[in-house]
């Protein structure tokens, strides 16, 4: 397949590398002199503008890290006008549901498809085919994008409509924060019985109180360190999911002090 990629970081060049690597001719968006290099290094074709991405392409995946940039790139740059009719937009970026509605109900988008396909796990994850996507969107876009999240994810979860990927990731990094600020506190218990962070945190994974957030923080060493390599993730999640809760007017029940405990953390 012919695909644009937009979001050449740290989760975007490993993809871009995947989907050289299964045979798809991909060219990214690369401004920057280091960009484009880490681009043209995994064998596919650096870009000058975020347009040039959808020319011809048969999908156009982007993968950057707020909600304001996928409107920015999908609304306000030509992108849309540039795509084919029939290709299909795959919005990797967590955010909230009603970016991938709007976006979709563009005059731009009329005969494009889109779905929206946020993402659990890391490099690592998608250096071995197994990072985790949540697919939202029709049966047909749904189909259409899964030749190109087979070169770098699996599971690859079809969670119904369009926007319920993002619905569905934003539950999930929701209570994983709140595991997080649950380890937290654990650790500080340990702290009061004489253990040190070190002495609890290589215990834990072993025992029944174990789950993906001991290991998780057990594997960087400290909550401070976990914190320092993810934090910035969570708390930008975690502030969609309570603005959503807040316009449901609900909120986030007892995963809310959870999460506040690992304030500092996430």
């Amino acid at each position: 397949m012919r695909i644009g990629f937009i979001g050449a970081g740290r989760m975007g060049i490993p993809m871009i590398r995947r989907l050289t690597a299964a045979g798809h001719s991909v060219r990214a968006l690369g401004r920057g002199p280091e960009t484009r290099a880490a681009i043209t290094a995994t064998g596919a074709t650096a870009l000058g503008s975020v347009a040039e991405a959808g020319r011809h392409a048969d999908a156009v995946v982007i993968c950057v890290f707020t909600d304001q940039q996928v409107r920015e790139v999908c609304l306000d740059s030509g992108l849309l006008e540039t795509m084919p009719a029939g290709s299909i937009l795959i919005l990797h970026t967590t955010g909230s549901p009603d970016t991938a509605a709007a976006i979709a109900a563009a005059p731009a988008a009329a005969g494009r498809h889109v779905v929206d396909a946020p993402v659990s796990g890391g490099p690592h994850n998608i250096a071995d085919g197994s990072l985790t996507v949540f697919l939202g969107g029709s049966t047909e876009a749904a189909a259409l994008a899964r030749p190109v999240l087979a070169a770098y994810a699996d599971p690859v979860l079809a969670v119904g409509e369009l926007g319920n990927g993002q619905r569905v990731k934003l539950v999930n990094n929701s209570l994983f924060a709140a595991q997080i600020g649950l380890v937290t506190e654990a650790v500080r218990l340990a702290g009061q019985l004489g253990l040190t962070e070190t002495e609890v945190l290589s215990a834990l994974p072993h025992a029944s109180s174990s789950g993906r957030a001991v290991l998780s923080v057990a594997a960087k060493g400290s909550v401070s360190a976990f914190s320092e390599a993810v934090g910035e993730f969570l708390r930008k999640d975690v502030a969609v999911a309570r603005e959503l809760a807040d316009q449901l007017g609900s909120d986030l029940g007892l995963l809310d002090p959870a999460i506040r405990a690992a304030v500092g953390s996430v």
